[in-house]
């Protein structure tokens, strides 16, 4: 079933927006919040690098992983699949686990029969010994099952309490994957927030309380709930933090403003703020994560906000389509000549193509922003690291729901151009042609350089005679919105 690009963008903002609040986490986990904001330092209990995400991302890609290619979760074979994955990564890749999950995955070790079918019997036999299965840790790797089946609820929810169960057999800990599983998949494809959507598909005897535990959580204070370490107090923390940050305007900076009171709620702090930031990417998309986000964020298995991307996308078109983005090797095109042609008010900016992404030692250009959609080989162009490569999402078509924060994204742009001069780099910014997204960034770069948006429309059509120059972006870019 194709989905629209406004939902494309929000498929793509459910990982970014997980792994961007982990990070943001990391550096408060069981220690004292934040004075002012949270800030993607590193350390925490790794300790990490700055940017890097933990645990809570790492097992939501091991099943990441599986739903990119395709495979049902709820089928032995991809049951099987997220098993070996878990038991690999706690052997090569984990930088921090959960007690209840590192016993879990060291006992099924021990036993016999179908990886899936190992990890579950441990993770039973673990609930009879104690009791006490309901940890954070299924909540926090189940956003990825949200876009798994977004046409099917009930898939949604059988995929979610499948996932929940191999380490988690508490059956709240499954209700709860069960109810934000439901929350990304309405996010995505409705563009609104309800974490009571799902009630129905809950255990039918917790019902009631779940209702009760949501209702006590929307609009409350964030860290009110007693130790989020339970999956019910980390649901309520990751809502209230959601909630009480909704100015019911439908802007960008909510994700942000979310992830910050999810940070602020204070325990294990990055997986509270992971889980809230995969919803808020949900509802808000990929082009509402910021450019100071995305160009740190990174973590294991070597994997970066592209990559994350191309993840999720593949995951909600259930699986990978061969020769289509977001996996195709290269979005290059010899049909579509390269540009290279200064910026008329900052020539340090270069006006390009796709076609000048092969042109980097050419054009002597140390940065790139890139406006358009990228292969997997296209990013980081030839000479570039990552962090010196960024994308945005912006599209040309002219419908307001396709581009529904872009004077946001703008503004991003904008910031992210004058940050990179400021490191003294020479810039190429380009899109696919040339003709609409390029010339109106150089527009809004321009415009927040100073110079009055007549004079820098004039300069912009100077230099480049072929663009169109019309239209809503063109006006959000030189007025805003």
């Amino acid at each position: 079933m194709p989905i629209r690009p406004i939902a494309v963008d929000r498929a793509a903002g459910v990982l970014l927006g997980e792994a961007c609040g982990d990070a943001l986490g990391v550096p408060y986990e069981m220690a004292a919040p934040p004075v002012g904001e949270a800030v993607m330092k590193g350390g925490g209990l790794g300790p990490y690098e700055p940017g890097e995400w933990s645990d809570d991302t790492q097992m939501t890609l091991c099943v990441a992983r599986v739903a990119a290619r395709g495979i049902d979760l709820t089928s032995p074979e991809g049951l099987d699949e997220v098993a070996e994955a878990f038991t690999a990564w706690l052997d090569g890749g984990a930088t921090d686990v959960g007690i209840q999950t590192r016993e879990v995955l060291t006992r099924a070790k021990q036993l016999t029969g179908r990886p899936h079918e190992r990890l579950t019997r441990a993770s039973v036999e673990l609930h009879a010994r104690t009791g006490l299965t309901a940890g954070n840790g299924a909540l926090m790797r189940t956003p990825i099952v949200g876009l798994s089946a977004l046409e099917d609820r009930e898939a949604t929810a059988h995929a979610a309490r499948a996932i929940a169960r191999l380490t988690h057999a508490d059956p709240l800990a499954a209700d709860s994957a069960v109810l934000w599983s439901e929350a990304i998949r309405v996010a995505v494809t409705e563009g609104r927030l309800d974490l009571t959507a799902g009630l129905d598909l809950v255990t039918p005897a917790d019902a009631a309380r779940w209702g009760d535990w949501v209702e006590a959580a929307t609009g409350a204070e964030p860290g009110g709930f007693g130790d989020n370490g339970f999956t019910v107090t980390a649901l309520q923390d990751a809502w209230a933090a959601i909630t009480t940050t909704d100015r019911g305007d439908g802007s960008a900076m909510h994700l942000q403003r979310g992830l910050q009171a999810a940070v602020r709620a204070g325990h294990d702090t990055d997986t509270v703020a992971a889980i809230a930031g995969s919803l808020l990417g949900a509802r808000y998309g990929a082009s509402a994560v910021p450019t100071q986000w995305r160009r740190m964020v990174h973590g294991w298995p070597g994997l970066r906000a592209h990559d994350l991307v191309e993840l999720a996308v593949s995951t909600s078109a259930r699986g990978r389509r061969v020769g289509e983005w977001p996996s195709v090797v290269s979005m290059g095109d010899t049909g579509i000549p390269a540009l290279g042609i200064p910026h008329p008010i900052d020539p340090d900016i270069v006006l390009g193509t796709i076609s000048d992404l092969g042109r980097v030692r050419e054009l002597d250009v140390q940065a790139i922003v890139s406006l358009c959609a990228l292969g997997l080989d296209d990013i980081p162009a030839a000479g570039m690291t990552a962090r010196e490569h960024i994308e945005f999402w912006i599209n040309e078509e002219e419908q307001e729901e396709s581009n529904p924060h872009l004077d946001f994204v703008l503004d991003d742009v904008s910031s992210a151009l004058r940050q990179f001069r400021a490191e003294g780099k020479r810039v190429l910014v380009h899109c696919r042609q040339g003709i609409e997204r390029t010339p109106a960034v150089a527009l809004r770069y321009a415009v927040d350089l100073g110079v009055a948006p007549e004079l820098a429309e004039r300069s912009i059509r100077a230099a480049l005679p072929h663009i169109r120059g019309q239209g809503r972006l063109w006006d959000v870019a030189a007025h805003g919105a």
